[in-house]
């Protein structure tokens, strides 16, 4: 983690570890730890494959999900869980409504089965003609469907599957 955060300040000129704002448990406000794989944001929630921001380290630290690294203090902290829905942006999760914010009564997770399911989400924005669009009306609610499933047949077993498949693929 540390080689990854001195790489990212070298090439991004700039400090590699970065905070995002993410929507949590309870609809709470915090930051996500990340390692910075972009040499700067146009403001766009929503990265495509290709993306002229990202730098060459970056694109190794999001194939490899090193990027992500960071969030450990996250969990350390007791803001994300190992295993759940992702924390997303300020737009999405805050945007929840009905029996879709059952995803806001645990802690979000570094992995979990949505995760799993578009982990080249990237890529599959890439080929879209407005990726934007087809993450709000497609990828969005396909990861609410999930996440809505997820939370309410938790267990253990699955949570272990699904770390077990986040790291050997």
């Amino acid at each position: 983690m540390v080689t990854a955060w001195i790489i990212a300040t070298i090439e991004t000129k700039n400090n590699g570890l970065f905070i995002q704002k993410r929507v949590g448990k309870k609809g709470k406000i915090f930051g996500v730890y990340k390692i910075k794989t972009m040499k700067k944001n146009n403001g766009s929630t929503i990265t495509v494959g290709g993306d002229g921001r990202i730098t060459k380290s970056g694109a190794v630290f999001r194939r490899t999900k090193i990027d992500e690294l960071p969030q450990l203090f996250n969990v350390l902290f007791g803001q994300m869980s190992f295993v759940g829905p992702r924390p997303d942006v300020r737009g999405y999760a805050d945007r929840l409504e009905g029996d879709d914010r059952v995803i806001l009564e645990i802690a979000p997770g570094i992995t979990g089965p949505a995760s799993l399911k578009y982990k080249n989400e990237e890529s599959i924005l890439a080929q879209q003609e407005d990726p934007e669009r087809y993450n709000r009306e497609v990828i969005w609610p396909d990861k609410v469907r999930i996440n809505k499933v997820y939370v309410r047949n938790w267990s253990l077993k699955n949570d272990i599957l699904y770390i077990k498949k986040t790291i050997f693929g």
